[in-house]
């Protein structure tokens, strides 16, 4: 994430958060989800830049990514 994301575990309670700011990368990433663009973040929070709002995202696309497992043959046979 570039350093635009931190944890710490005494800030936010140890939440993902954009650096130097109290803002966890949830609550952007929900906000866009609820279709705030990101002017619209950038003008609600004047410490973060698009950039910031852009890690967010990378960072939830990094969690929601699904390791895929092979299924063994005894398990396609059944």
């Amino acid at each position: 994430m570039n350093g635009r994301i931190s944890i710490h575990p005494r800030i936010c309670h140890g939440q993902a958060c954009i650096s130097g700011t109290r803002i966890p990368v949830h609550q952007i990433v929900r906000m866009f989800a609820h279709g705030d663009s990101i002017d619209v973040l950038v003008g609600a929070y004047s410490s973060i830049t698009r950039e910031d709002i852009l890690a967010c995202l990378d960072y939830a696309a990094s969690l929601a990514e699904e390791q895929v497992t092979p299924l063994d043959d005894v398990v396609l046979a059944r």
